[in-house]
């Protein structure tokens, strides 16, 4: 009886230790999403970019481009608003790197309904930070990626949320831990509204802050679920890595 029980032990951490992201499928206040599941531990990175300045704008071609070096894209997601060109609307920092500004006043769209927010990842932790906070704080991020509007807010849903707006949409986007160890990327299955979306991240998912990324053309690569949408190229893109097995 203890043999089996170590070896179901052994068993039991080795997928825990190697499972970079979970993903499933839930549904909340009547709307299905597919949510995935990482922890700070994992390779994450963005990706704009390749080696000839052009952007990359699908799973694809991140997937041919980490190939070189031995390694794979096991998520994605596209994380941030972007111009005709695929330049990003706001702040977009890749590996140390400032690709564009920060953007801190208010603007259409989407985008410019602040607060807006910051996906800011670092080697230790990873963190949605409201704007104006993170320019008081100056956060030491790897890579960054500004969008909005930011969904949940210390707890707090954004305050131009309205329970019965009828502005519905595919939405995408990504909430964090007080402790920036917990991250869960999430995408609807059918339209929502952002209080609807907003919702997910707090009294659902349980998470302090949470930014939204984009609607519409949201898309998502989870291979381990069958995931790898089609659609128009993309602008930034957020992806976990691993070594090709």
């Amino acid at each position: 009886m203890t043999h089996h029980w170590a070896l179901a032990a052994l068993l039991c951490l080795c997928a825990t230790t190697t499972a970079a992201v979970t993903c499933r499928d839930i549904d909340f206040d009547k709307t299905p999403y597919t949510i995935c599941e990482a922890t700070a531990a994992e390779d994450i990175r963005l990706f704009l970019y390749n080696k000839n300045g052009m952007p990359l704008g699908h799973f694809g071609n991140v997937n041919a481009q980490l190939a070189a070096t031995d390694e794979t894209l096991v998520f994605g997601m596209n994380a941030g608003m972007y111009h005709d060109n695929r330049a990003p609307v706001g702040l977009y920092l890749d590996n140390g790197t400032w690709e564009m500004r920060l953007v801190t006043s208010a603007g259409p769209g989407n985008f410019g309904l602040v607060p807006n927010g910051v996906f800011c990842i670092r080697d230790t932790r990873s963190d949605v930070i409201e704007t104006l906070r993170f320019t008081r704080e100056t956060m030491p991020c790897t890579y960054a990626t500004q969008s909005g509007p930011m969904l949940v807010i210390d707890g707090r849903l954004h305050p131009r949320f309205l329970p019965k707006s009828t502005s519905r949409y595919i939405r995408n986007g990504v909430g964090t831990s007080t402790d920036g160890q917990r991250l869960v990327f999430a995408i609807s299955r059918g339209p929502v509204n952002f209080h609807s979306f907003g919702r997910l991240f707090r009294d659902y998912l349980k998470l302090p802050n949470a930014l939204y990324f984009d609607g519409n053309i949201s898309r998502l690569y989870a291979p381990d679920i069958g995931r790898s949408d089609p659609g128009v190229r993309m602008g930034p893109i957020v992806g976990i890595v691993a070594p090709q097995s």
